[in-house]
């Protein structure tokens, strides 16, 4: 099976939102990235839901929404609302990780968790069987056009063992640093999902590349 590609919001022209949504609907790509940034759990602040909205009626493909925010079962209803097919919530963000994932799925999303560059992929040990994503970040999240974190290769492989051995169900995606050259190593580790932004956005021809990442 092909792996899937998201490209990821935070890398579009915002000045030409539109166009770029068109894209992203012509293309070959399978969800639509969103990253929700609070100033707090990262030193960044992205987007907030009046644009998601926005994108969210332009947009056709599923929307797969990552919030690196603290306490991001408080806008579980607004992601709803936006129709999305995912929502990611970190594992360093969550006291009570469990908890938010049942919140997820009560509220008909696929619930996904994410880890940080630092995190061991051990930390998910008692809750891999309830998720249906995990995202392993590649570089230091809060900024688009970070350096790809080799060693992120070797906890995909870790992470794929785990899923694999427990006989779970969950994807793996990674997301930062994402190219032709990261993305193949990848997806050779086992990775299902490929969250792209610079390499897709910026390309030449945006939906060229994302046909070239779907077949790595």
């Amino acid at each position: 099976m092909k792996n899937l590609v998201a490209p990821s919001l935070l890398s579009a022209n915002f000045g030409d939102l539109k166009a770029d949504m068109e894209m992203i609907n012509r293309s070959s790509c399978d969800w639509l990235h969103i990253d929700i940034m609070d100033g707090v759990f990262v030193p960044n602040i992205s987007f907030g839901f009046p644009v998601l909205k926005h994108v969210a009626r332009l947009c056709r493909k599923p929307l797969d929404v990552h919030l690196m925010i603290v306490q991001p079962e408080k806008f579980l209803n607004e992601v709803k609302a936006l129709g999305a097919r995912s929502m990611n919530v970190h594992f360093e963000a969550c006291t009570h990780l469990h908890r938010v994932v049942q919140q997820i799925k009560e509220a008909g999303m696929k619930a996904g968790v994410t880890l940080n560059p630092a995190t061991p992929v051990a930390m998910l040990a008692d809750i891999i069987d309830e998720v249906d994503i995990v995202m392993l970040m590649s570089v230091n999240p809060g900024f688009g056009g970070q350096q790809f974190i080799p060693h992120t290769v070797e906890k995909v492989r870790e992470l794929r063992r785990m899923i694999d051995g427990r006989g779970a169900k969950a994807l793996i995606e990674v997301d930062g640093g994402v190219n032709r050259q990261t993305g193949k190593m990848l997806v050779d580790a086992g990775v299902d999902v490929l969250v792209a932004g610079s390499a897709v956005f910026h390309a030449p021809d945006p939906e060229e590349e994302i046909r070239i990442l779907k077949n790595l």
